[in-house]
This record gives structure tokens, sequence and C-alpha cells, in this order.
């Protein structure tokens, strides 16, 4: 089983410990790519149409200005690096020893800078997103997509790819040939459903949590929709042979 996972925008940079060693990172084929992507990022963070290029406000500068030491700055466990509500439900942060391993093999972060990584992988905070146009490299998803496919498609094999990523990161990497499932959430409230960007991301991570960290992979769709009913909240599931519907409560 494969879990694909966008990253958070909302990270924590750690304070301590030595800086990314981009070839020690999983997929070491994609250290090119990501040095040339790490130092676009660095230059174009230090112009002054920084924000306008990162799609950022005054409110983020001093993340816009972390991205100038990028190659500097301390790294973690990017379990321990995204925050955001996806992250949180899934307990990343808390994982370790066998649970840190397992969710290794089993997830990877589909991430603007780095390609794709593991929640093992120690890399340092940041402020890039996919839908960025960065210089001469163009489009982040374009560019991506380039070296994602060969990477992915061969970690994936013949098992099962659980796809939780939001569509700016899926236009890195579409899954072909293999069996892929892409998980939606949807509100239910006075008989109807809407789609709830937070509580989305919060259910996907309850999901990737469980599944990171089980014993036994689901192997096909009605497996994953069988823990999808287990999930606090959920009411109802639809599932198709590309798409599992989550249905929670208000």
């Amino acid at each position: 089983m494969l879990i694909l996972l966008p990253p958070s925008e909302g990270k924590t940079a750690p304070t301590d410990g030595s800086p990314v060693d981009v070839a020690a990172l999983s997929h070491p084929a994609l250290a090119p790519a990501r040095e040339r992507v790490g130092n676009a990022l660095a230059k174009v963070s230090g112009q002054r149409n920084a924000f306008d290029v990162l799609d950022v406000g005054p409110s983020l500068g001093a993340e816009v200005e972390r991205n100038r030491t990028l190659w500097d700055n301390p790294a973690d466990i990017a379990a321990r690096v995204y925050t955001g509500v996806l992250y949180e439900a899934a307990g990343a942060s808390a994982w370790g020893g066998a649970d840190l391993a397992l969710a290794a093999e089993r997830i990877r972060i589909v991430s603007a800078l780095w390609g794709a990584v593991s929640p093992a992988d120690r890399i340092p905070a940041y402020r890039l997103s996919m839908s960025t146009s960065l210089g001469r490299i163009g489009a982040l998803a374009s560019f991506w997509r380039q070296h994602l496919a060969t990477e992915l498609s061969h970690l994936a094999g013949e098992g099962l790819i659980v796809d939780c990523r939001s569509s700016s990161y899926v236009a890195a990497w579409r899954p072909t040939g293999h069996a892929s499932v892409m998980v939606r959430v949807e509100r239910e409230m006075h008989g109807k459903r809407t789609v709830v960007s937070h509580m989305a991301k919060h259910t996907r991570g309850l999901l990737a949590g469980v599944l990171a960290t089980t014993d036994e992979a689901p192997e096909s769709g009605a497996d994953l929709a069988d823990v999808a009913r287990a999930l606090p909240g959920c009411i109802d599931i639809a599932l198709t042979d590309a798409e599992l519907t989550i249905v929670i409560a208000s």
C-alpha cells in the first residue's frame, strides 16, 4: 500500500539540529531536482517580488525570509515539521520507533520543494506551494511530473494507492496502471452534503493515521472502505472503482 499525502501549509520550524542532507532523503535520484528547486526558492525569496511569486502576504514575511537560508536551517523528520490539520489528526508528531518505520514505508508526502518524502525524512521548514511557477523552472506541478512517475510507480508496485492529496498536488503525479482510490470527504448537515476543507483534511488525517500504523494494509477499495467506516464521525461511505467518499456528521 502507498498512501499519498499533501504537505501542510502549517509547519513547525526545527530550532536545532543539522541541516537537510538532500542525498540522504528517500528517492535519492530526485536530489538534483530538489537542489534546483531549493536554489531557485532561496533566490526568489530574496527578491522584491517574492511575495507575488510565492503568492503570500506580508504576514508571512518571516517564512519567506527563512527560505533564503533553506540549506543552512535545522532539519527534523517530516512527521514533526508538517503540523497542519491533516498531520495533527493523524498523530504524526508522535510516531516513533516501529510506527515511524512503518509510516515511512507506506507514506509519501508529495512536496513542491522535495518532490516526494517519507515521514522519516529530515527536512527544514519552508514556504512553497505546488501551484507556484518558479523562475526558469516554471510551473512546479509540471516540473515534478517529469521526475515522480518512475519513483512513485516503482514504490507502489502492485499494492493499493490511497490518494489523500489536494488537486494541485495530484497534478504532479496521477497514478496510471495501478489500483488507486482517491479519498473525498463530505459533511452532511440538515440533509445536505457539502465539502468543508478543514473537516476534509481532518478526516483524511484520521484515515492516514490508521493506515500508516495498522498491521494489515488494505488490498482493495472495499478493504479501504471497511477501515473508513470505523473512523470517528463517519455516517456513510460511497465507493466506486477510483473514489472513496467518506460522509461525516456535522
